[in-house]
């Protein structure tokens, strides 16, 4: 469901196309989503280059670019900085952390990008925050996140957060908190959706008795992915 914010920009909801954009990166122009079609991919803005907090960021996405290539997804960075400033910081990386970037970084100049999917608070000036989307392989906003310039994000659990997303839209069922490892439920546990008739809730208890379902009650049952 689309938002309108205070200075009248409509920034895209859950569930939502991402914003049909050409985009300069140190990659080339990316048209997005399109230039992802049939795969996820991942957007995080970050304030600033050369900035301690970000390069602290972009060395770890680097090294789990890997695992998310391997969830079928992709990785695109995003600050107002020019491509010129992003492939010197990306060098800087490699050279100091012994790290080599190996995604697109946007350069939002204009902080177009930015504007429509509400990157830009008025108390952080022109700078954008750090922002995380998921974007799925139609092109559709699934995880919107966002965090202070002080705060630095956990690169683990974007990657969590994307494979639950996954396991949810093939088996169509829920992830519980922290999935695979809930504490309550125990190791790679689903959560059936809750029944809605009482003839879905004596079908839930019949497969609870068949062994398919465990349940907490009958409008908390679950079952091992």
């Amino acid at each position: 469901m689309q938002e309108e914010t205070t200075k009248g920009v409509v920034v895209p909801g859950l569930g939502d196309r991402f914003p049909d954009i050409t985009v300069n990166t140190t990659h080339g122009k990316i048209h997005l989503p399109d230039d992802y079609n049939g795969k996820w991919f991942v957007l995080f803005s970050h304030p600033g280059d050369f900035t301690p907090v970000c390069t602290t960021e972009f060395i770890a996405f680097s090294k789990k670019a890997e695992k998310f290539k391997a969830l079928n997804a992709e990785l695109v960075g995003l600050s107002v900085d020019q491509v010129q400033s992003h492939l010197k910081w990306a060098e800087w990386i490699n050279d100091n952390a012994g790290v080599k970037v190996p995604f697109p970084i946007i350069a939002d100049e204009l902080g177009i990008l930015a504007k429509k999917l509400g990157m830009l608070h008025e108390s952080k000036g022109t700078n954008t925050v750090r922002a995380v989307f998921i974007v799925d392989p139609k092109g559709l906003l699934r995880i919107m996140l966002y965090y202070p310039q002080e705060v630095g994000r956990n690169v683990d659990e974007v990657l969590r957060a994307l494979y639950a997303l996954q396991v949810s839209d093939k088996n169509k069922v829920a992830a519980p908190e922290n999935f695979p490892n809930n504490e309550y439920l125990g190791k790679n546990m689903v959560i059936i959706p809750p029944a809605a008739s009482e003839a879905q809730v004596e079908e839930r208890k019949a497969a609870v008795a068949k062994g398919e379902y465990k349940m907490k009650d009958w409008w908390l049952c679950y079952r091992e992915l």
